[in-house]
């Protein structure tokens, strides 16, 4: 078996809910692919320590929002058949935000459900009376944060690296829901303004950078981006960020650029505006 069909097979692996004759190729490959080994160790951990957390009760809320959500979700349809609107199922809607491969299914649902526990542990933690801070359900909710946090970005790279262009850009989309990124994310993001071949990619990276600016990694990145960059469209977009930035680091660089021969007019037009902006 190839790696991407076993790493396709662990959730299924893990939950023991696989054929016998599957679960011995998998185990063959395992036993001489180090990178699968790994994998499926990182996992079988989350999956553990997720099996661990205690299970919660639904606030006393959690029903009324529910049931608020889903009469709006009605109403919403109503409208949108009196409006002649093409009919579009709630399972359809919530479909177009799931991923189709295996592995991506397997994150999201792990996240989804961290994700239940954040928000039931934070309801009840506001409940409880006379809670001290920093006691055990303020730690165990800090720790589950911060597992939260791991998975999303478990969970961006992946999309990232992902052969469909609505992935990838999911993928950006993803680092919105971020305050501290790690290095693999950020770095994961200047490759995506760099190389990926599709140009809405690139202008959802530049936006998502700008986010985390301040960072010297991204600074820096953004920087061999304006000078590297062939998309007169991407071209733009970082002019328009330095100007934003007030990066004067910038100005050597577009110096440079208005003095290339082959520079489309609507970037020059761009790089001059900018160095009159940035002086």
């Amino acid at each position: 078996m190839k790696c991407e069909q076993v790493r396709e097979s662990f959730p299924d692996y893990l939950a023991g809910a696989i054929e016998s004759a599957s679960q011995a190729d998998i185990d063959a490959h395992l036993a001489g692919c180090a990178a699968c080994r790994d994998e499926l160790s990182g996992l079988n951990a989350l999956w553990a320590r997720l099996g661990a957390l205690p299970e919660e009760e639904p606030s006393p809320g959690s029903e009324a929002r529910f049931h608020a959500m889903l009469e709006a979700y009605r109403q919403g349809m109503k409208q949108a058949q009196r409006e002649g609107a093409p009919r579009v199922t709630l399972a359809e809607w919530l479909g177009g935000f799931w991923p189709r491969q295996p592995a991506l299914q397997f994150a999201m649902a792990l996240l989804l459900f961290a994700l239940g526990l954040l928000i039931g542990s934070s309801t009840l933690s506001r409940q409880a009376a006379g809670t001290a801070i920093g006691g055990p359900n303020e730690r165990a909710l800090a720790q589950l944060r911060e597992e939260v946090s791991t998975m999303r970005q478990m969970v961006t790279l992946a999309l990232l690296q992902q052969q469909s262009p609505s992935d990838r850009l999911r993928g950006v989309q993803w680092t919105y829901q971020m305050t501290r990124p790690d290095e693999q994310v950020l770095s994961a993001l200047l490759r995506a303004l760099d190389g990926d071949p599709n140009v809405n990619v690139r202008l959802a990276a530049v936006d998502a950078l700008h986010q985390f600016a301040s960072d010297a990694l991204v600074r820096k990145g953004l920087l061999r981006s304006l000078a590297e960059q062939k998309s007169p469209l991407v071209q733009i977009e970082l002019i328009n960020l330095m100007v934003q930035l007030s990066a004067k680091e910038s100005v050597p660089v577009l110096k440079e650029l208005s003095q290339k021969q082959e520079l489309d007019p609507a970037v020059r037009e761009r790089v001059e505006w900018g160095l009159q902006k940035l002086g």
